[in-house]
């Protein structure tokens, strides 16, 4: 006689919580090992980019800061220096110490969750993984001779000479008086944030019950500034557009 099936455990039966170990701890465990042997067979296939003894009268084409710094370095090529070494981090750093205050979320505190907590986790991967390690990559891997972009099959010619004519978002539409140029900068910047501020405030209404007017503002701001600089990258790359908003005082 065939032997009758197993009972289904029923969900009343699944524990809500599980023990560190040997769950969790097991799986990190292996995580850790394919980890290390990809990194294993990476150090042996690819040398060491080691080169001769520093030499003060030669400069290295290109010059690369260290790995974890070339995202700052690489964005140097899209903002001006007062931006990209200055206004950026201190963002980064001052953004990172508000999260506790403006996630007043207590869902997926203490364990690990995802349909809980989407929002959380794209804007940190798309914080992490774009703004800083796809940056990274660049600087690493595409920045060659001159700063020049090259894509993988390309050959690193040290001598190659790109001519770039960067020019103004304003003057890209025609607006050739300076004073215009700067209202339709300052329209344009302006426009971004309020714009994209009343739709995620639309989108959001529900939360702002939640975590306050302020707390909800300060949060879209900050995801504002993030897309801002991915967009500023793009213009840069595609049409050469240095400044945004150009004014006698300063410029975006």
């Amino acid at each position: 006689m065939a032997q009758a099936p197993a009972p289904r455990k029923k969900i009343d039966e699944i524990p809500e919580k599980v023990h560190v170990w040997p769950y969790l701890v097991r799986l990190e465990f292996l995580c850790a090992i394919i980890v290390i042997l990809l990194l294993a067979v990476w150090s042996i296939t690819i040398d060491a980019p080691l080169e001769e003894a520093a030499n003060p009268t030669k400069t290295p084409n290109p010059s690369k800061a260290p790995w974890y710094f070339l995202g700052l370095q690489d964005i140097l090529v899209y903002f001006d220096p007062w931006f990209a070494g200055v206004v950026a981090p201190v963002l980064i750093i001052v953004g990172l110490m508000l999260i506790p205050y403006l996630d007043m979320n207590p869902k997926g505190n203490g364990y690990y969750t995802y349909e809980e907590r989407k929002v959380a986790i794209w804007v940190y991967c798309f914080g992490f993984l774009v703004l800083w390690i796809a940056l990274i990559i660049m600087g690493v891997f595409l920045r060659g001779p001159g700063w020049n972009l090259f894509m993988p099959w390309q050959f690193w010619d040290p001598h190659k000479v790109v001519a770039l004519v960067n020019v103004d978002l304003p003057y890209a539409f025609g607006v050739r008086d300076y004073w215009m140029a700067s209202f339709v900068g300052a329209v344009v910047t302006l426009g971004y944030f309020g714009v994209g501020t009343a739709i995620y405030m639309f989108m959001e209404r529900k939360a702002i019950k939640n975590v306050g007017f302020v707390r909800m503002f300060l949060k879209i701001q900050l995801i504002l500034i993030m897309i801002g600089i991915v967009i500023k990258i793009v213009l840069r790359l595609a049409f050469n557009i240095k400044y945004i908003w150009v004014t006698p005082w300063f410029n975006v």
